[in-house]
């Protein structure tokens, strides 16, 4: 996306203060998602408040190691999901350096302003303050006012202050999620019976935004090279409106955090003939699971993670595969960046070319074809290769007429 663009929009969101921000994943999970298109087995401990180095009395570590701190809104670093694979990214850092420590703060509201405030409350007591969502973003006046503290910022690019988009002191990462949505579109487009499929989303942030015009992409990129006849269903009662107040269809709940709504949402499409729905919902996500679940031969596709475990149905499972956003991976180069002391402010976009999109292919945790896994393995290196370019938010690419699309 362009970032001329992208700036203009963050700002905006940033006044929109009621407007509950929040992750992009899905239901909740134990397992955190690898690079690539694998998974990993990553247990986080839900009591656990501070790993590391113990700490004394006054809550200055033993050790000379980092001091993180990982403020998270609305929901904690055991939500399974989005939060989840940030925070296992720091355990990750923290278990090849024993003597660093991390601190998790949920501010619980999601409220931009509250999110915001919650690391100016304790940016004087760490060295680094990893802000996991979009309702971070404006952390950029905090950098500014605290040169010497590091800060890793996700989903976002830093708020604009006066004419500064880039920041020493912040490492600002966004990812392409249309990317991951490109290979939610394709499975389902491969996989669908009916030949009607879906996606769910919560609010009609950029990254959902993304993985919803990216599934259109994969599932028009399947029709146009395997022949294939597959509609996407839209409910126009749940049409989203984007951060600039552009329309941009689809099917939005309207919040990370409304299961019963989310529920509705999944039995209209699967009413509708839906038979494989991509869910990017946040927790309105497993009202979507549970609809899935209650329903006969229909099929779910997590996001950002691993959600296989999510899936499980009696003796069956509804989960078809999973479209990956790596953020664990991601967060622990960064912090090794401030180790190491090679650690710059910088926006980023993170693709498939670092192994930060992708889609789980991992036996035992997918359920599709291996026919279907090779198409989708073929496409993923044309993706990573840059040849095959998905529709995203801002990018001006429309989903049925994209670079990378045989004529």
């Amino acid at each position: 996306m362009e970032k001329s663009k992208m700036q203009v929009i963050i700002v905006f969101a940033i006044v929109m203060v009621l407007m509950a921000a929040t992750f992009t994943g899905c239901a909740k999970k134990d397992k955190a998602s690898d690079p690539g298109t694998g998974t990993q087995e990553t247990e986080t401990d839900e009591t656990a408040a501070d790993t590391g180095a113990e700490e004394t009395s006054t809550g200055e570590p033993t050790g000379a190691g980092l001091k993180i701190a990982i403020v998270t809104s609305p929901s904690g670093v055991d939500d399974g999901s989005f939060n989840q694979d940030n925070y296992n990214g720091i355990l990750s850092f923290i278990e090849a350096n024993p003597d660093a420590t991390v601190k998790p703060v949920n501010e619980p509201t999601g409220d931009t302003a509250a999110a915001v405030q919650a690391v100016a409350d304790i940016v004087a007591d760490y060295d680094v303050i990893v802000c996991p969502g979009f309702q971070f973003a404006g952390i950029s006046s905090i950098a500014l006012e605290n040169p010497t503290k590091k800060f890793i910022l996700i989903d976002s690019d830093p708020a604009v202050q006066g004419e500064q988009t880039v920041f020493d002191n912040i490492y600002a990462m966004t990812f392409a999620e249309q990317e991951s949505g490109f290979f939610a579109g394709m499975a389902a487009a491969l996989e669908t019976t009916t030949n009607k499929v879906a996606v769910v989303n919560g609010v009609a942030y950029p990254s959902n935004v993304n993985y919803q015009y990216g599934f259109e992409s994969g599932v028009n990129y399947v029709n146009a090279v395997y022949g294939k006849r597959v509609e996407f269903v839209e409910l126009p009662a749940y049409a989203g409106t984007d951060v600039t107040g552009a329309n941009v269809d689809g099917n939005y709940i309207g919040s990370f955090a409304d299961e019963a709504t989310g529920k509705v949402v999944g039995n209209a499409l699967i009413d509708a003939g839906c038979d494989i729905l991509f869910v990017a919902a946040g927790a309105s996500g497993n009202g979507v699971f549970t609809a899935a679940k209650e329903a006969d031969g229909v099929k779910v596709i997590g996001c950002d993670v691993d959600q296989y475990d999510d899936g499980v149905n009696g003796d069956t499972n509804v989960i078809l595969t999973s479209a990956l956003k790596v953020m664990n991976i991601n967060v622990e180069r960064a912090l090794n960046m401030v180790k190491d002391g090679s650690f710059k402010g910088e926006n980023v976009v993170l693709q498939a070319d670092t192994d930060s999109t992708g889609f789980v292919s991992t036996e035992g945790r997918q359920q599709l074809s291996a026919d279907t896994v090779t198409k989708m393995k073929e496409a993923y290196e044309l993706v990573k290769a840059g040849t095959i370019v998905p529709a995203s938010n801002f990018n001006g690419i429309t989903s049925d007429a994209f670079p990378g699309l045989p004529e």
